[in-house]
């Protein structure tokens, strides 16, 4: 069974998330458990506790299909030791956050080297990837720390489009993180359709989808997928710019959802939508589940 539902606004307080969620029809959802813009973050108070269990039990929505998501101020793979700390120690507080939420796992981008690693290297191109392997290393030492500080909670590894100096844009990076993580039962992956169709990976006909999910299957392995964003795209396949379109109006098309609805890999993970008009999400919703196929 599918559960597909929108990053929600958590504005006034965690709590609001699920009946925001309700409003849309969704049957799952993402949420920032706190500013995404700041680093420090109030803990929770009983009040606001209390009402996020009992709007979530009136939601009728699982754990398991709620899919929070970090700050976009941290970089796990921060060059830089000062930054990295300050990193690390802001995505241990959000996975505590969700330990406290009853959240099972937390999504984040995996990091970026800012072109600042250094190593010797023969020329830019080798240099670059040196940086990027430096930086993979650095991630997967930052996962292993926080889950070694927190418990319950699955660091769920979303894939990027490679716009700038982000990693995650391939499948062997995700691979590689997922390699160095001593815990493989507290590590997954979340695939973000523009993401993946820009970092140049196709899922517009049956045979490009069925490759590049094929390759996934090796590369990664699809017991890791544990969540996924349900995005089209505004820019071309392989252009590593990461702009989100409504679903249908994109470069990526209907025909790929139709494929994730009726896609056993997709089940009884949150499918959630991050498309840019959220005045139509619940048509988006309920156009996602007139895809499958009876």
């Amino acid at each position: 069974m599918k559960y597909v539902g929108a990053h929600v606004s958590a504005t006034g307080g965690v709590f609001n998330a699920p009946l925001n969620a309700m409003e849309i029809g969704a049957k799952a959802f993402a949420l920032f458990t706190k500013n995404q813009k700041r680093w420090d973050a109030k803990p929770f108070d009983n009040k606001t506790l209390d009402l996020w269990f009992k709007n979530l039990e009136t939601s009728g929505i699982q754990a398991k299909h709620i899919l929070p998501h970090d700050s976009y101020l941290i970089n796990l793979g921060h060059p830089e030791e000062e930054k990295l700390i300050k990193s690390r120690e802001a995505f241990i507080d959000e996975m505590q956050r969700c330990e406290i939420l009853g959240l099972d796992r937390l999504n984040f981008h995996p990091g970026s080297h800012l072109q600042k690693f250094s190593k010797k290297a023969v020329d830019y191109d080798d240099l670059l990837q040196s940086a990027e392997l430096q930086c993979l290393e650095v991630i997967a030492e930052s996962i292993n720390i926080a889950l070694d500080k927190t418990s319950g909670v699955t660091a769920v590894i979303e894939n990027t489009a490679g716009q700038g100096s982000n990693l995650g844009y391939k499948f062997e990076h995700l691979a590689y993180i997922i390699d160095k993580v001593e815990d493989k039962s507290r590590v997954g992956v979340c695939i973000d359709t523009c993401h993946m169709f820009t970092a140049g990976y196709d899922i517009r006909t049956r045979e490009a989808y069925d490759k590049t999910w094929g390759d996934f299957d090796k590369i990664v392995g699809r017991e890791f997928l544990k969540g996924m964003h349900i995005n089209d795209s505004k820019p071309p396949l392989g252009s590593r710019v990461d702009r989100h379109h409504s679903l249908g109006e994109g470069e990526i098309g209907w025909d790929a959802f139709k494929f994730i609805m009726n896609d056993e890999r997709m089940d009884d993970i949150p499918l959630v939508l991050e498309t840019i008009d959220e005045t139509i999400w619940p048509d988006e919703i309920k156009a996602m589940y007139e895809l499958v196929e009876k």
